[in-house]
């Protein structure tokens, strides 16, 4: 068994921790997930793996989310050439496949394989969804009467965007950002099933455990639990925050909102 400190449950929190047995085992009272292929406790890395997935799910959404709403205020409040020379820009990103857009900028970017560099991919990929939503609505509000009644007043630009035009478009990019929590999560999943991520022996993630689960023949030798556990982890996070986000659509985005 494995000699860290323990959770009240009799399993050990130590996910780097080897019980000494060197192969993997099915479940049984003293692991309820069974171990792994160097005999650590599965439950306990699963449970641990949690943070990491949940960080790059919440980091990577706040750069995408940034990124995309820059673009896209930027893009409806001035038009002209710059619109659509960043509209442009946008539809490359959109017309590229995301998971073959990830993949191929992990396999050639510089950095090796960290937590780092997943969240710079994932972000830096899964902006251009959003920077077309918060465009539609910026075209839509700076015409109004009150954006009229500012520059009226003499507010420059800035202010505009920052004090008039952001405020009312901030729910929607909330409402949005839940969505692609959910995304992000599952794309760092994928990136790190495909051993993309950060490596299994330095950061545990429910990516890196299916990896691991498929590259040591689970399946075949019958440990089904080394796969369904961390997997059901991943769909059950994956829906809570897509309920989440469809929810929050519908409260802020009027056109969706119940009567």
């Amino acid at each position: 068994m494995a000699t860290g400190s323990r959770c009240g449950w009799g399993v050990a929190w130590e996910p780097f921790t080897n019980t000494g047995a060197g192969v993997a085992r099915p479940p049984s009272p003293d692991h309820w997930m069974g171990t792994d292929q160097m005999g650590r406790d599965l439950l306990s890395r699963t449970i641990y793996g949690s943070r990491v997935s949940l960080l790059v799910g919440l980091v990577a959404s706040a750069v995408s989310m940034g990124l995309g709403t820059v673009i896209g205020l930027m893009s409806g409040f001035w038009g002209g050439w710059r619109d659509e020379v960043l509209m442009r820009i946008t539809d490359v990103f959109l017309v590229i496949p995301w998971l073959v857009l990830m993949i191929l900028l992990a396999s050639l970017l510089p950095g090796g394989q960290s937590v780092t560099k997943v969240i710079f991919v994932i972000g830096i990929t899964g902006w251009s969804s959003t920077a077309r939503i918060v465009r539609a609505q910026v075209l839509s509000i700076k015409e109004r009467a009150f954006i009229e009644r500012a520059r009226a007043l003499g507010s420059d630009d800035s202010h505009i965007v920052w004090k008039h035009i952001f405020p009312n478009v901030f729910p929607l990019i909330f409402a949005n950002t839940i969505l692609t929590v959910a995304i992000s999560i599952l794309s760092e999943s994928t990136l790190s099933y495909i051993n993309l991520g950060p490596p299994p022996n330095e950061v545990v993630t429910w990516g890196n455990i299916l990896y691991e689960a498929e590259a040591y023949g689970a399946t075949i030798q019958g440990l089904f639990s080394w796969i369904v556990i961390p997997g059901l982890c991943i769909v059950f996070v994956v829906l809570g925050f897509t309920f989440i986000g469809y929810a929050l659509d519908e409260i802020f985005n009027p056109k969706l909102r119940r009567r």
